[in-house]
């Protein structure tokens, strides 16, 4: 399913540069999806995915690059498992890995400049406040929340922690020791909702058919071994090491992991019961959301050229409602079930129509 924003503004924006993140001109807006099934048994958390829940949970689909199919598909396959109760949300994630390497120790050490796994949150799928959670393979953390994106001026607070995370890892093969071949690492996580519920729509566990935005990275660096175990590969050129590669989940058609726009959707659903992916659009009103992204990516680059945003009748033919002076927006789409709206700080609300 491809949603596509009306007329030239696609390509005037595709064509410009940007300091705002941008999808490719080929993005196939489809966020990828998946029913979180319900548990009566708490797994433990050991690391370990042979327990009888695990073993009859779906797997996602294998990761991809994060810019989406332009992109090789990713030489290591990684998927995930999401279970839930009325306490936690269980996350297992399987990362094929023939080299394991990890040496950061320390929590809230910035994970990613190693090989690590991560996972994004938005509960309420305003695109604004979420979570961030990141584990290397020594089972370190690196937990943080941002009240808003990077690219809105977000900084992670790296002092507030999910109390009561329970996380491990088990691995398959040896860590810095490149004497042999490894096979894989697994990891398995509890986040409790008495944290998550900060950013969601209600206290306490989802409800049935609730949908979520998330989404899973994979940071994966080119290693060579060295006397300590392994170095990361160095560009001859540059001098410096080549970049990582950064496999995903649902793709997000940039390298830009804090783009919430474009994470994939879970349902919350009893055991067993699958939600249709085009329920999960139709549900969360996707055309309708992706058209006020395109429209605040173009504003984003008006206001980069012109130092000002687009008013009503900048607009032509627009089915969106525009409220704008020169430094903000607020942008609106009517929908089946009422209005959805964004603002120049890309928050997504939702108003729905009075009950009769």
């Amino acid at each position: 399913m491809k949603y596509i924003y009306m007329g030239w503004f696609v390509g005037f924006y595709l064509c410009s540069s940007s300091a705002i993140a941008q999808q490719h001109p080929n993005f196939d807006y489809a966020p990828r999806t998946y029913s979180c099934w319900f548990t009566d048994k708490a797994p433990a958390i050991d690391g370990k995915l042979d327990e009888d829940i695990w073993v009859q949970t779906p797997s996602t689909e294998s990761f991809v690059d994060i810019e989406g199919d332009i992109r090789p598909a990713p030489s290591l396959r990684t998927t995930v498992k999401m279970r839930w109760d009325n306490n936690y949300l269980y996350i297992a994630a399987t990362l094929q890995e023939p080299h394991l390497w990890a040496t950061y120790n320390q929590r809230d050490m910035v994970l990613f400049q190693e090989n690590n796994f991560e996972v994004f949150i938005d509960p309420d799928g305003d695109a604004y406040h979420y979570y961030e959670l990141e584990i290397n393979a020594l089972n370190t953390i690196w937990d943080l929340m941002l009240t808003q994106p990077y690219r809105n001026g977000g900084r992670p607070l790296d002092a507030w922690q999910i109390n009561g995370l329970l996380h491990a890892v088990n691995l398959e093969g040896t860590l810095n020791n490149p004497t042999d071949k490894d096979n894989q690492w697994t990891v398995e996580l509890a986040l409790p909702w008495s944290v998550l519920e900060e950013a969601a729509k209600h206290k306490g566990a989802p409800r049935f058919t609730e949908i979520w935005w998330l989404n899973f990275s994979r940071v994966q660096w080119q290693t060579i071994p060295d006397g300590m175990g392994y170095t990361k590969k160095v560009n001859p050129t540059t001098g410096k090491p080549y970049p990582e590669y950064n496999w995903v989940w649902s793709p997000q058609g940039a390298i830009a992991m804090h783009q919430p726009e474009t994470w994939g959707l879970i349902a919350f659903m009893p055991e067993g019961q699958e939600m249709p992916q085009e329920q999960f659009f139709a549900r969360v009103e996707a055309p309708q959301r992706w058209t006020l992204w395109q429209h605040y990516y173009l504003q984003k680059q008006m206001f980069h050229q012109y130092g000002k945003y687009g008013k009503q009748n900048d607009f032509p033919d627009s089915s969106l409602h525009i409220l704008a002076d020169d430094h903000i927006f607020y942008t609106s789409v009517k929908t089946k079930s009422g209005w959805l709206s964004i603002n120049h700080n890309g928050q997504i609300t939702k108003h729905r129509h009075p009950k009769k």
